[in-house]
């Protein structure tokens, strides 16, 4: 009869996660008076991507962005994120995909391209400038427009941050696991001579 031996390890299987709301301003191009519209925008984002332990984080993100005088814009983009980004500290995403624009009859672009910037903050802080460019239907006109958005990521803040700010506000349990110290810029000194008898 032959036996067994299973060694039980830690399996840790937790994703980056985003979930963002904010506000900015946005300008879009409309092609039959070949001028660019404005407005005020809100925007909600949510998504999930690899390891937040490493350094380089890839993911999906849906996004919803309102322009108040416009109409609203749904992007499905691929993320890519430095891993401080994702753990809620200094860190910067890049989000491309296409988006779909319900807005306009076809006069700013159907179903352009979006790339957006956002640059990662402690405390869920974030800022992102975007663009859209091209039109995958080719019947349409080409999109161009910019948009900055000042956003507050809730799972940044939350389930996700580590660093830095837990002096002032700990995480016990951040996903994926805390980040281990690599190294200690002041050594471990042990007891002086002469104190010890």
């Amino acid at each position: 009869m032959m036996h067994t031996t299973l060694l039980e390890g830690e399996a840790r299987a937790d994703v980056s996660s985003w979930l963002s709301a904010g506000s900015g301003y946005g300008f879009k191009h409309r092609d039959s008076t070949s001028s660019f519209d404005r407005g005020v925008a809100a925007s909600f984002a949510i998504g999930v991507g690899s390891d937040p332990l490493k350094s380089v984080i890839i993911g999906g993100v849906l996004r919803s962005t309102t322009y108040f005088t416009l109409g609203t814009d749904v992007s499905l983009a691929v993320r890519g994120a430095t891993g401080g980004f994702a753990r809620g500290q200094w860190g910067l995403a890049l989000d491309v995909g296409p988006m779909w624009r319900t807005w306009g009859g076809g006069d700013y672009g159907r179903v352009p391209i979006h790339a957006m910037v956002i640059g990662g903050g402690p405390w869920g802080l974030q800022l992102g400038i975007g663009g859209d460019f091209a039109n995958i239907i080719t019947d349409d006109p080409g999109a161009r427009g910019i948009v900055a958005l000042l956003e507050m990521d809730l799972l940044r803040l939350t389930v996700m941050r580590q660093g830095a700010t837990d002096r002032w506000w700990e995480n016990p349990a951040p996903a994926g696991g805390r980040m281990q110290q690599t190294s200690s810029l002041r050594p471990k000194m042990g007891p002086l001579p002469g104190l010890l008898w």
